[in-house]
């Protein structure tokens, strides 16, 4: 089974990788004694072999044997509600596998629908490999279809009660927990439900002890509201940016470039995401954009890693009299991913408290490799996404950010994204996620490292070269025990001044989602290998 995207046009251009990676499996399957049956046909009309939407999923899985043992195989980014409502209620055992490739991210797609499955409570094993030919891969391979199940090492992992914190970390953590649920925090939330990321919604029930609500916002208001703002304050947006540094890539056709009406669109929409959220009284938003304002506006990535970041052009209310959020981000959660956003408010209020930088962002787990420059024998990932990312994370800031054209693939209305280098440094990471109804926090520690300029274009080449990039390397996680425990195709990032600091924000942190009702654990290691315990 393969599930894919909502867009014929991603389907049909992704459609020759995901083919490839079925010949390898099937070649996999039958090397250990079995043979590999297709649950749905190739679409010669379509010109791809994906499902495409949640009613043929539905149709696929009614004429499907619920005892079989079902491989779910992704070799690119896909809707997990396509196959969520089958995998809920079938009874077989359950595989999902992924390549293990930049251009063709087979492993986002898998972590999205390892975590949705996580949160709905389905029993699934989950396998990965850059051929589906090295021993290791075969032999877990064939252990799943012997057994129907297999298991992964997550001795990396320390539940928290086994962690020493101290006495002001745990200080600090409590009581920015408790005056959370006492004096509450807004999530306004443009439109749910992003490109099926089911593991991506809170529900109400788990959110509200946090002391966090949402308002739920629709994307034609902020559409509206967009259109109205006047383009001298858009172009000021611009300037102000230009002024800075920053750098927009354009040229003259719609279709292919980014122009300059796209941009001016792009700067109505910071005015106006910032004045709907102060009419709400919003303390973090997220804007769902992918379907919908898509074919209406240029992508929102611009507006949402400039809210991102403390420095930034100021807004005024629309009478006038009031700087919006003067001096601070307005955090925002890129594809209303709301583990993320409630995960960016606990990190801005631990930061802000203990002076560290405040600005955050999810970064795509988007895929990692050694590194071929010879410049460090560690693994490093490469941290990628479209939106959120802030210029304060940058080599440079906003002198080095710039703006290039979203692929035409996904976004037809073009504009321009929020590019970057990460700059090197320490780094807390985390992710919220929802197991057995309850709402578990992962924390762990990376450094941000710099890679020569050919080996940094060789990794954004290889995946999508208008996004911003970090390098990181995790401090004891290993790329399959990251694979192996993550519940995401997100992962949260924030900066700390030192080794130190990074260190003691973890801990707070992880004390704060305590005091929220979280279960939460420690993943690896300090940057000098001690261990949490």
């Amino acid at each position: 089974m393969a599930s894919g995207d909502l867009r014929l046009s991603a389907n049909q251009k992704c459609w020759p990788a995901q083919s490839a990676m079925e010949q390898a499996l099937g070649e996999a399957v039958a090397a250990a004694g079995y043979s590999l049956v297709r649950a749905h046909p190739y679409k010669p009309r379509e010109k791809h072999g994906f499902i495409g939407s949640q009613r043929e999923g539905m149709e696929v899985f009614a004429g499907l044997d619920p005892a079989a043992p079902l491989i779910v195989a992704e070799a690119v980014w896909q809707y997990s509600h396509h196959v969520l409502h089958g995998l809920i209620s079938h009874a077989g055992p359950l595989l999902t596998v992924a390549n293990w490739s930049g251009t063709w991210p087979g492993l986002v797609g898998m972590l999205n629908l390892n975590g949705s499955l996580t949160k709905a409570g389905v029993r699934y094993s989950t396998l990965w490999s850059e051929d589906f030919a090295d021993p290791d891969f075969r032999r877990q391979l064939k252990q799943w279809l012997q057994r129907g199940r297999i298991r992964h090492r997550t001795d990396h992992v320390t539940p928290l009660s086994q962690v020493r914190v101290g006495g002001a970390e745990q200080k600090l953590g409590e009581s920015l927990a408790a005056q959370l649920q006492r004096d509450k925090a807004i999530m306004g939330v443009f439109d749910e439900g992003c490109m099926g990321m089911y593991n991506a919604i809170i529900p109400d029930e788990l959110l509200h002890p946090t002391g966090v609500f949402k308002e739920r916002l629709s994307q034609s208001a902020l559409y509206y509201e967009t259109m109205q703002v006047a383009d001298e304050e858009a172009r000021a947006v611009r300037q102000w940016m230009e002024d800075r540094g920053m750098t927009f890539h354009t040229g003259p056709q719609h279709a292919t470039d980014l122009t300059d009406a796209q941009i001016l669109v792009q700067c109505k929409m910071y005015i106006a995401a910032m004045r709907i959220a102060d009419d709400f009284g919003c303390d973090l938003i997220g804007i769902q954009y992918q379907q919908g304002l898509k074919d209406l506006m240029p992508a929102s990535d611009l507006v949402e890693g400039t809210l991102n970041n403390a420095q930034r052009p100021p807004v005024r209310s629309r009478d006038g009299k009031r700087v919006l959020y003067r001096g601070e981000p307005l955090p925002h959660f890129n594809e209303v991913d709301e583990c993320a956003g409630l995960d960016a408010l606990m990190t801005y209020r631990i930061h802000k408290a203990m002076g560290q930088p405040v600005e955050t962002t999810l970064h795509d787990l988007r895929w990692g490799d050694w590194d071929a420059s010879g410049t460090t024998d560690q693994y490093v990932w490469v941290f990628l996404i479209s939106g959120s990312a802030p210029p304060a994370h940058f080599i440079g800031g906003w002198k080095g950010a710039s703006s290039q054209r979203q692929p035409a693939m996904y976004f037809p209305n073009g504009g321009g994204t929020l590019k970057g280098i990460s700059k090197p440094g320490e780094i807390v990471w985390s992710r919220i996620y929802i197991e057995n109804h309850r709402l578990h926090m992962d924390l762990g520690r990376a450094g941000v490292i710099r890679l020569p300029e050919a080996e940094t274009r060789r990794r954004w080449e290889a995946t999508t070269p208008p996004w911003p990039i970090m390098h990181a390397v995790t401090y004891g996680v290993s790329r399959d025990q990251m694979m192996a425990r993550h519940k995401s195709n997100h992962i949260q990032v924030a900066y700390a001044k030192s080794a130190e600091d990074a260190d003691r924000a973890v801990l707070a942190k992880a004390a704060m989602a305590r005091g929220l009702g979280m279960e939460v654990a420690l993943c690896g290691t300090k940057k000098d290998g001690e261990t949490w315990a």
